[in-house]
């Protein structure tokens, strides 16, 4: 088949790139069209919570994990078992309790005897860890011991038992959830693990007509059938195409201001940041707020990634890895709050604003 190339103009920029030839630009029109067919899929069981589902898309397509925060009852279990049927990929559940143990989720060495040669030899029993999609559900039930485990899994993508590494199945995706209500005999996250979670969803309550439509769907008996839309490799392919979306310079730029801008110790820091952070975002944050940009880009039908991207993706992204100070926590201001002054105070430049 002959290739063709696409050339695509960079905004304010003279600059041109070639995203790729045919095949990616054929995966790029794939990717947006999966897009759509999974949110149609997901919707049959799944009613409003579309910048929820947007996110947990962008973070599977950006080979991220995603902690879901929100009230009991508000479907985020469900959206993740949907997603997994919608993605056709291995699922396991891990219901996080105080007296889970670190090898009830990465697996064990047994010792079995060899019938033939009589031998007493160790094998590997494979935890519920060693799945495409993995469901932390109330990840902040269980003690930090346990919650380590995810540790190694998240970032290296693979276990250590004993002196044996394990890799995981690719692709592997953490998708935890948490609730923000109870809080006797939880064991909040450490910053380190929070950080490597790539956004922090909040699961907010439905409007006066999605919880309608809540009841009407729940209390019928309609059965809602799911069709499979991509397969692991398909999901593979994708998430490469995705490093690949070009950017102006600008847009790098502008996601590396917002980023040092929440470091309260950097020169040019707001004033309001000096008082209510801590602790500002990290580089992982500046890596995750491009990598999010670029698949919101193509989901949105372009390809290129603009400051608005970078812009949409940044609360969900920025809102764990904000530490705020005892003034903020006094004042009633949350990360949220922060993040939004941000945005107002840190405007792109060489673009306007949409």
């Amino acid at each position: 088949m002959p290739q063709t190339t696409e050339t695509i103009e960079k905004p304010e920029t003279a600059e041109r790139v070639q995203i790729s030839d045919a095949d990616d630009i054929a995966a790029v029109k794939s990717l947006l069209e999966a897009y759509r067919t999974m949110q149609d899929q997901i919707s049959r069981r799944i009613v409003g919570q579309s910048d929820v589902v947007e996110q947990v898309l962008i973070a599977v397509f950006c080979r991220g994990h995603a902690l879901l925060v929100g009230v009991p009852g508000l479907a985020k279990t469900l959206l993740v078992s949907t997603l997994a049927k919608v993605v056709s990929l291995s699922f396991k559940r891990v219901q996080f309790t105080p007296d889970l143990m670190p090898s009830d989720i990465t697996g064990t060495d047994v010792l079995e005897e060899d019938r033939t040669t009589g031998r007493r030899v160790f094998r590997f029993l494979h935890g519920p860890i060693f799945a495409n999609m993995l469901l932390a559900d109330e990840i902040n039930r269980t003690p930090p011991k346990t919650q380590a485990a995810l540790l190694e899994a998240m970032q290296e993508r693979q276990v250590t038992v004993g002196e044996q590494n394990y890799p995981l199945p690719d692709p592997f995706f953490v998708l935890a959830t948490q609730n923000p209500v109870e809080q006797e005999g939880t064991y909040p996250l450490p910053e380190a693990q929070l950080d490597r979670f790539m956004f922090m969803i909040h699961v907010d309550y439905p409007n006066p007509d999605e919880e309608i439509a809540i009841m009407k769907q729940v209390s019928g008996r309609v059965e809602v059938r799911l069709e499979p839309v991509l397969g692991a490799e398909d999901i593979m392919r994708l998430q490469k195409i995705v490093h690949r979306v070009p950017a102006a310079d600008h847009v790098f730029e502008h996601a590396r201001d917002l980023v040092r801008a929440t470091r309260p110790r950097e020169p040019g820091a707001p004033e309001f940041i000096r008082e209510l952070v801590q602790w500002g975002a990290g580089p992982r944050a500046s890596i995750n707020l491009m990598l999010a940009a670029k698949a919101r880009a193509i989901l949105h039908g372009r390809y290129h990634a603009t400051t608005e991207d970078v812009r949409e993706v940044a609360l969900p992204v920025l809102r764990h890895r904000l530490v705020t100070t005892f003034n903020a926590e006094a004042a009633g201001i949350s990360a949220d709050q922060i993040v939004q002054r941000l945005l107002d105070k840190v405007t792109p430049k060489g673009e306007s604003v949409v």
